[in-house]
């Protein structure tokens, strides 16, 4: 069995991003936005995306729409669809996200979002 307390193991990490578990057909990663950051706008074409908050406020863009979310909201990104979640918030903005299918290396972690943009070799598995 794989266990996580996710909202403890999500706040004790303040990496921007780092994946916990890779399955064949879905992966879990926990994710730390700090205050004014971003992760950038992106399209995911072959992943879905399930984003759930934890801790801190934010602002969720996806597909043209815009709405604040906080502690306990879940948002759904389908594959194709262009999104953002931006820090508004005057704390860390903590979140775990599923991918399905996976869309990192597994083990993956970055400590800030210059080091995620870098990464070229940050890549999903390959089945």
């Amino acid at each position: 069995m794989e266990y996580f307390d996710i909202a403890a193991v999500a706040t004790s990490h303040d990496d921007f991003r780092r994946v916990l578990w890779t399955g064949e057909h879905t992966q879990l990663v926990i994710m730390t936005i700090p205050v004014g950051g971003e992760i950038g706008r992106e399209v995911h074409p072959d992943n879905d995306q399930l984003l759930h908050f934890i801790a801190g406020r934010g602002r969720a863009d996806v597909a043209g729409d815009s709405r604040e979310v906080g502690p306990g909201d879940l948002v759904i990104v389908p594959a194709g669809t262009e999104h953002n979640f931006v820090n508004v918030g005057d704390q860390p903005l903590v979140l775990s996200t599923t991918y399905g299918p996976p869309d990192h290396a597994p083990g993956t972690v970055h400590h800030s979002k210059a080091d995620a943009d870098a990464d070229e070799h940050d890549e999903p598995p390959s089945n």
